[in-house]
């Protein structure tokens, strides 16, 4: 043990030269920075005298000011962390409606032309003659009628045959066949078949949005249980766990971040297949909404739609985000 004393002692020695050295250099840099640095008292010469057309000293002009003020505003919205999330997001909204007002009002047309587009103000006085009727509500309440059908159905179905196919590799040669030769076509192709096969507009309208939302879910499961490590399935069969056991506590939990995420995007595939097929068939819906304002040329109703749409579907995403948050704080507490 006293052999070892010395040889330890200069391990420790050579182990804090370095950091040492770099105390000194930065004590040096430190040093020529005071030197070097710019004395305002011993710098300043003689004043300027003013002239007629440069400002006074020490007095800031219009131009200076603004410019000084854009970038005080640049750096907050820029900083991370200064601004919350919801903040900027929200001004970059109000930013994009700037913009589309700009345009039309100037009758922007370079490559896009917006000479008929309606203004915001126009589609916001549509969207409140709206609001004061029924007719609007009926649209909105079938459409999320129908949404809320067929994607429960698609999720439940896509969430079994997933992990069906994730975790069998008779039922993913046997199933995976269908799933690439029927997920490649799009809603609108379906909808004379769906009127053929079923026996009304309203079962065909949700079979097309069914479609739609049902593919997305099953491959991001599929991926979901693939990825599963595979030396977790080991160890816990190791520990003596049964087949269904290490699926529940191993495999599913492995899975289920694949799994939000294949929700979240069968959502947003949704209502474009619901979309597609009340345009085509519907009788009711935000989708024949729009569509009908188009054939009566009421160009602020069509984006009152189209707006529709687009909130109707984030809060829809939302939800299905939120639903599925309790299932991942495993996740969330591992990182």
């Amino acid at each position: 043990m006293t052999s070892l004393a010395p040889d330890l002692a200069r391990i420790e020695s050579d182990r804090r030269a370095p950091m040492q050295e770099a105390a000194l250099n930065v004590s040096e840099v430190a040093e020529l920075a005071e030197t070097t640095a710019p004395d305002p008292a011993r710098d300043k010469g003689p004043p300027a005298e003013a002239g007629a057309g440069s400002p006074a000293a020490g007095v800031e002009t219009p131009a200076q000011r603004k410019s000084s003020v854009l970038s005080a505003v640049a750096r907050a919205v820029s900083a991370p962390g200064l601004l919350p999330t919801a903040i900027r997001r929200l001004m970059a909204l109000v930013l994009g409606v700037v913009l589309w007002h700009l345009a039309v009002v100037n009758e922007f047309n370079v490559i896009i032309n917006f000479e008929n587009v309606s203004s915001p103000l126009e589609v916001w006085a549509s969207f409140q003659k709206q609001l004061a009727g029924t007719m609007f509500y009926k649209h909105v309440g079938v459409s999320l009628q129908r949404i809320a059908i067929a994607y429960a159905i698609a999720a439940a179905l896509g969430i079994l045959i997933g992990l069906a196919m994730g975790r069998s590799r008779i039922a993913y040669d046997f199933i995976m066949p269908y799933v690439e030769i029927l997920r490649p076509i799009p809603a609108v192709a379906w909808i004379p078949l769906a009127i053929l096969m079923w026996p009304t507009e309203e079962s065909s309208i949700i079979y097309i949005t069914f479609l739609g939302a049902l593919f997305p879910i099953i491959l991001n499961t599929i991926a979901g249980v693939q990825q599963t490590p595979e030396v977790l399935v080991r160890a816990a069969r190791s520990l003596g766990a049964r087949n269904l056991q290490i699926f529940r506590h191993v495999v599913l939990p492995a899975a289920l971040p694949s799994i939000a995420t294949g929700l979240s995007i069968g959502m947003g595939v949704a209502w474009f297949s619901l979309l597609a097929g009340e345009i085509i068939s519907g009788q009711y819906g935000i989708g024949y909404f729009t569509w009908t304002a188009y054939h009566l040329i009421k160009y602020e109703d069509i984006i009152v739609g189209m707006l529709t749409i687009g909130f109707l579907g984030t809060a829809s995403t939302m939800a299905v985000t939120a639903a599925t948050r309790p299932f991942l704080r495993w996740q969330q507490k591992a990182r």
